[in-house]
């Protein structure tokens, strides 16, 4: 089942603030350290993860920092999950054998099937819609400038 843990919230919230600050030059982990308050130590190993799965790109140099891989839209928070969820070494109680044949047979494949549902809903979620939710809750930032809603 997934878990919020603090390195998936990190994780999303690292995305969020880059896909919502980003201006013409990368964001520095520092700038999204400040911003939002994650420890270091947890940000730079998700954020290499996430440019090793294709989410990030990583921009070298001394204003080199992370940007987006791909549109916003195009970037769901279900993706986020499995990419911080494969740095986790815990065992997953829903996979191992053992344990009463009542859970075998009718709680984890509940289980299985609830952790289907919310995965097809963060699926469903890109950063493009919460950069729309911080917009429309007026939470400062570079994307409500660029926001163009001409046709």
């Amino acid at each position: 089942m997934v878990r919020l843990t603090k390195k998936l919230l990190f994780a999303i919230e690292a995305v969020l603030d880059i896909a919502y600050n980003a201006g013409t030059l990368p964001v520095q982990s520092g700038e999204i350290t400040r911003r939002q308050g994650i420890p270091r130590r947890y940000l730079e190993q998700v954020l290499q993860q996430l440019v090793r799965a294709g989410v990030l790109s990583g921009v070298r140099g001394p204003r080199g920092g992370y940007r987006l891989a791909r549109e916003r839209r195009r970037i769901t928070l279900g993706e986020i999950v499995r990419v911080v969820r494969s740095l986790d070494s815990a065992e997953d109680p829903l996979v191992e054998d053992g344990g009463a044949e009542l859970g075998r047979r009718v709680v984890r494949p509940l289980w299985l099937e609830l952790n289907e549902e919310v995965m097809t809903r963060l699926d469903g979620i890109t950063i493009e819609d919460l950069c729309l939710r911080a917009h429309k809750d007026g939470l400062p930032g570079e994307y409500a400038a660029r926001l163009d809603f001409s046709i």
